[in-house]
């Protein structure tokens, strides 16, 4: 197993036990606890808490016979187990997080709101991006010199949504970019490519914009600007303009 695999199971939320023991059920097919500590190198004194963590967590089942198999469910449906408990769980408690703290934020905010700000890591921009164009009603303008297919899967819900809705929207990057990803932006919005691109953004409504600055030399993290200043919006869409005169249409 890869190291990048490694650190995906990781960060969502596996142990190092448990993603030896998941491991060996997948190489070895369903065993007992006995056998999936000797094959995991899981001490035995951990391996049912190990065990018993990774059916709660749905990588694991077990025919609950005595002695108990154990077997690993395929990664794919794994993920679709764990992504639904994330989402129930969010779902669960985002109502008291936002009816008790939301007026506090937007009390603070009407008092102290910059007109413009940073954003910092990926996350975090991808989801005031997400923001942005949820509020867009006329017109969404998106430049950017690369987007990866993870992150039009992440918008594409999003985007159908304002297409329908009428929004008209258009869509530049550079050629460079997969295929497969260009196609399924033309599929969305009318979609230009240039030969090359320095930054990026998204402008909503000529009067929300965010542009995208890079990555920052000290926490090496990627940045942007956020704003609603209407005269800083207006120099992105000009800019925009400019850059799409120039580019070409995408078939």
């Amino acid at each position: 197993m890869s190291e990048k695999t490694w650190r995906a199971l990781k960060d969502l939320g596996l142990t190092q036990y448990e993603i030896k023991a998941y491991v060996a059920l997948l190489a070895r097919g369903q065993m007992p606890a006995n056998l999936i500590s000797r094959e995991s190198e899981v001490p035995y004194s951990k391996i049912y808490e190990v065990l018993g963590n990774l059916e709660k967590k749905g990588w694991v089942e077990t025919d609950h016979d005595r002695p108990a198999r154990y077997y690993a469910k395929s990664p794919s449906m794994a993920l679709e187990t764990v992504k639904t408990k994330v989402e129930s769980e969010i779902k669960r408690n985002e109502n008291q997080i936002v009816r008790e703290l939301q007026p506090l934020f937007e009390n603070k905010e009407t008092r102290e709101r910059p007109s413009i700000w940073i954003v910092r890591g990926e996350f975090n921009i991808l989801t005031r991006m997400r923001q942005v164009l949820s509020g867009c009603e006329r017109e969404l303008l998106i430049v950017i010199p690369t987007i990866l297919d993870e992150v039009v899967e992440l918008l594409t819900p999003i985007l159908s949504t304002l297409k329908n809705r009428g929004v008209k929207m258009t869509i530049m990057t550079t050629k460079d970019v997969d295929t497969r990803v260009l196609n399924r932006l033309a599929h969305l919005s009318e979609l230009r490519v240039r030969d090359q691109m320095f930054g990026g953004g998204v402008i909503c409504d000529g009067k929300e914009v965010i542009l995208l600055l890079g990555e920052e030399e000290q926490t090496k993290s990627t940045i942007a600007i956020s704003s609603e200043h209407i005269g800083l919006a207006k120099l992105a869409r000009s800019y925009f303009t400019y850059l799409w005169n120039e580019a070409k249409p995408y078939r």
